[in-house]
């Protein structure tokens, strides 16, 4: 499956929910729309899905040698923002329910149930009502309930919604094996860590408008040469105190004596480290390289700094 998006906008009212967008997921990748709340990225998955259509612009997937304006629902796994399972019934009856509603047999829907039930350790509570569960446990059956039938591309809003470190983990090793059996995967989520670790492409959004997009090496070269410095002082000290004394860097707290300063081109290290040796006793100090973390919110701030409306 290809897919491809060109400047595609979409207005709700006078709030301009999507700006000219565009980009381009092949088959078999894991792509990541990155942004915080209200950047756009639920409005453009409705698209993609054909809920709502673009005010301009195109949507174009190509499989088999068809060519659709959206994707077709017999080719989607959806795992939504606002979750929709059955909680009075068990996991195996809400799954089977959905793998046939998609077009399953029972006995390859329960074939597939039973590999993904081992995945995610509930072969053990597959006769349990969801409502049993927890929140963690339900969102593993939604996840599964996705991609029970196969599908040629699985969007999935927050998959890491409502998951401890080891589970957020699992899902990790779900969403590899998904790519391993070639399937296209689109996903929408705020755990940096995560998406680093399996985005082949992703688009860092803002305000309806792209800020950042490509391979994570294109977003650290789009973003510009920064350096971050990781230092420790003998003091606590608040970081609103730091970024009085080093106005325009983006300043993370990692304890109450550890910080993380990220510089942008522009900024001296030199200078930076003399502005803190004259307030404070530093007990070392680092340089390192940007995650996409940091990258994340450095492109949120200098986003804001040019259009603060």
């Amino acid at each position: 499956m290809q897919l491809s998006v060109s400047t595609i906008s979409k207005d709700y009212g006078d709030i301009a929910a999507v700006r000219k967008v565009s980009f381009q997921i092949n088959s078999g990748d894991i792509f990541a729309l990155l942004g915080p709340n209200g950047a756009g990225k639920s409005s453009i998955i409705r698209m993609l899905v054909g809920m709502t259509r673009p005010d301009s612009g195109t949507i174009q997937v190509s499989h088999q040698n068809e060519v659709y304006d959206h994707v077709p629902r017999r080719l989607l796994g959806y795992l939504p923002e606002d979750r929709g399972l059955y909680p009075d019934k068990s996991i195996e009856k809400n799954l089977l329910y959905l793998a046939q509603l998609h077009g399953l047999s029972k006995q390859k829907a329960l074939q597939e149930m039973a590999h993904w039930l081992e995945v995610f350790d509930l072969s053990d509570r597959r006769d349990e009502e969801l409502k049993q569960l927890s929140k963690g446990n339900q969102q593993k059956v939604q996840l599964i309930a996705a991609v029970l039938h196969q599908p040629a591309l699985v969007i999935l809003d927050e998959p890491f919604s409502g998951l401890d470190p080891i589970n957020q983990e699992k899902v990790v090793g779900f969403l590899k094996a998904l790519k391993s059996r070639g399937m296209t995967v689109i996903l929408s989520a705020h755990q940096m860590a995560m998406v680093e670790k399996l985005a082949d492409h992703m688009l860092l959004m803002a305000r309806g408008s792209v800020i950042l997009a490509g391979t994570l090496a294109d977003i650290q070269q789009q973003a510009g040469p920064q350096r971050q410095i990781a230092i420790s002082c003998t003091d606590a000290v608040e970081v609103e105190q730091l970024q009085q004394w080093l106005p325009g860097l983006t300043i993370e707290g990692l304890s109450a004596n550890k910080f993380l300063l990220t510089l942008t081109a522009e900024q001296s290290v030199s200078a930076t480290l003399k502005r803190l040796v004259n307030e404070l006793e530093l007990t070392q100090v680092e340089m390192q390289t940007a995650d996409l973390h940091q990258l994340y919110l450095m492109a949120m701030a200098q986003h804001q700094q040019r259009d603060p409306a």
